[in-house]
Formats: C-alpha cells, sequence, structure tokens
C-alpha cells in the first residue's frame, strides 16, 4: 500500500511516425531539463525572497543603530544643534534643577542646561527643541508642583521630635508613685 503512496506517474505525450528507444530517450532527457530548471527557478526565487529580506532586516538593523546614536534626555547644546531641529530656550532661577530632571525624563524631552554666568542667584538656560514646547510646559507645570508641594510639607527637625520626647520622658519620670504599705486594718 505505502509503495502506491510513494511512486510518481508521468504522462509523456509524443508525436512521431516511428518511436524507437532513443526517440523515447531523449524525450524524458529533455523533460528531465525542463523539470530541473523549474526546480532551479524555485529556489533562485526563494533565494532572491531571502536576501531581500536579509537586506530589509539589515537597513532596519542599520536605522536602529543610528537612532540608537542619537542621544536623549539632558544633552549639551552642540548635540541639540547637530540634530538640526530649531531650539528654543526658558530662563529658570531655581537652585535644584536637578530633580527637573527627573520629570524631563519622565514626558522624553530632549533638553540642555546652560548656567548663566555672572548672576548672583544662579540663572539657568534650558534649551530644548521647539516641536517640544507643550510637552515642555506640562513638565514645568509638574515640576512646579511638585516643588510647591515640598515646600509646603515642611517636615519638622530631627532635632524638635527629639526635644519633644526627652520632654515627655521628663514628665513621665516627675510622675513616681507613691506606695503605702499598710499592715492592718485602719479604724
Amino acid at each position: 500500500m505505502q509503495e502506491e503512496v510513494n511512486q510518481k506517474v508521468i504522462s509523456l505525450s509524443i508525436q512521431g511516425v516511428k518511436i524507437t528507444a532513443s526517440v523515447l530517450k531523449a524525450a524524458l532527457r529533455k523533460f528531465l531539463e525542463m523539470d530541473n530548471r523549474r526546480k532551479q527557478k524555485a529556489t533562485q526565487v526563494k533565494m532572491a525572497e531571502k536576501t531581500g529580506r536579509a537586506q530589509e532586516k539589515g537597513r532596519e538593523k542599520a536605522r536602529k543603530k543610528i537612532e540608537k546614536k542619537k542621544p536623549h534626555g539632558k544633552q549639551t547644546i552642540k548635540q541639540l544643534n547637530a540634530q538640526g531641529v530649531q531650539l528654543s530656550n526658558i530662563k529658570i532661577t531655581d537652585e535644584n534643577i536637578k530633580s527637573f530632571d527627573r520629570v524631563a525624563r519622565k514626558y522624553g524631552i530632549d533638553y540642555s542646561l546652560k548656567k548663566e554666568v555672572g548672576a548672583d542667584p544662579p540663572k539657568y538656560l534650558v534649551f530644548f527643541k521647539a516641536k517640544d514646547v507643550d510637552v515642555m510646559t506640562a513638565a514645568f507645570r509638574e515640576y512646579a508642583g511638585v516643588e510647591l508641594k515640598k515646600k509646603q510639607v515642611k517636615k519638622p527637625s530631627v532635632r524638635k521630635k527629639l526635644q519633644k520626647s526627652v520632654e515627655r520622658k521628663a514628665k513621665h519620670h516627675q510622675r513616681v508613685k507613691q506606695r503605702q504599705k499598710s499592715r492592718g486594718q485602719e479604724r
């Protein structure tokens, strides 16, 4: 049963006056050559598809590599200018500018900090891409809200906490229990 499934049937039609073994041999040879050409063409098409996909993957890898080389987040002004986009800036007079970095990373902003020379209270210029103006304003709003919360919620100092606990202990020691021993009944 399995031999029947594995066998192939080939139908070949030849027109001729007298069919000899050499004519049949030539016809089969021609058929096999055409079959081989068809198979080779199919493999060439497959190889072309593979190389096309490989080239496409290579291009995509190169593009990703270039994107990885572009700096993100905090960078120098030179790096921002190298990206070929228009820059905008905002003046800030905050000493704790480092905490802005966390908010900027959250919003995915490419920016650069430049400290103004000669300003008595330190002033900073924040340069960023002009297309990120809306994102930058949202980030500054959040940053300003965080800074206000920090200023409003003042934690009591550790020294004051210690002083209060010492006072409580002192009051506790003043209330020493007085024991009265009594023998017998009082009348």
